[in-house]
């Protein structure tokens, strides 16, 4: 099996071309375990699938290490564009990439004929309770929804990116204890689908800082749908303007919600390696 190693400012991946081979759906979970371990495997926060589409030029599936599969990935998704692009399996500088969270429109910055930055239109956030899922008395945006978790409370903001997302912010994000809270969060029992935990430490009306615990992944270096979500919660809860830089462990990305309420993610992406692998 033949696969390339990529990393959007930290949040790794293994991308395998299946514009002619196809994998069944049976195989498709323990492909994903057996790849992103670190140790038996290439090691990743994620498997991406290029697929032919016949909506948009061609199709992203994503799945976690742990099997499952992601709606969405911001920072998979322009790993995906460096990828079909350096390789002119589409080459043009505006393309549609349809993914399990429907389509999504992105524009490429080159440098020296190669993808250098990747601007995603993520989609219209999501705030019904229902449609992130968050179970829910409240019947519009839920922001500062009390949790109690490991004897001490804490309030999210929930948001969907095409994946669900808890918001909850910090005075220094350094000093959460992400790995007792983030799965306790993740998995706790208002969330059906489970979900993506994000802490966020506001720098300024146009700079936060955040850090996260990914569904199916754990502790990771930077999330793109939670940097956009972490925007829209930093907005709705009257922190930000709607255009923020987001320093994550990994790197930086710009978010912007749009007036027309659309989000705009703007990030760098890597090829790392290339390589073989035999399963």
């Amino acid at each position: 099996m033949q696969f390339t190693k990529m990393h959007g400012i930290g949040n790794d991946f293994v991308v395998i071309e299946c514009l002619k081979h196809t994998y069944s759906e049976e195989e498709l979970p323990q492909l994903s375990r057996t790849l992103c371990d670190r140790r038996f495997g290439v090691g990743g926060d994620g498997l991406i699938l290029v697929l032919p589409s016949k909506q948009g030029h061609v199709m992203m599936r994503m799945f976690n290490p742990d099997g499952s599969e992601a709606e969405m990935c911001g920072n998979g998704i322009r790993c995906f564009a460096k990828y079909i692009y350096d390789r002119q399996i589409v080459p043009e500088t505006s393309i549609n990439v349809e993914t399990m969270a429907g389509m999504k429109p992105l524009k490429l910055t080159l440098k020296s004929g190669k993808v250098s930055e990747v601007c995603v239109d993520m989609g219209c956030p999501e705030l019904t309770p229902e449609l992130i899922p968050v179970k829910t008395t409240d019947a519009g945006p839920v922001i500062g929804l009390q949790l109690k978790v490991a004897g001490r409370r804490v309030d999210v903001t929930c948001v969907s990116m095409g994946n669900p997302h808890a918001v909850a912010f910090a005075d220094d994000v350094d000093s959460v204890p992400l790995e007792k809270l983030g799965p306790l969060i993740e998995t706790h029992k208002i969330f059906p689908k489970k979900t993506n935990v994000h802490f966020v430490q506001v720098i300024s009306p146009n700079e936060i800082k955040m850090r996260t615990w990914e569904r199916g992944a754990g502790i990771t270096l930077a999330c793109g749908t939670g940097a956009c979500s972490c925007a829209v919660a930093s907005h709705l809860n009257k922190l930000t303007g709607r255009s923020v830089l987001i320093h994550l462990p990994g790197g930086d990305l710009q978010v912007e919600w749009t007036g027309n309420n659309r989000v705009l993610m703007t990030g760098p992406a890597e090829e790392v390696f290339t390589g073989e692998m035999s399963l």
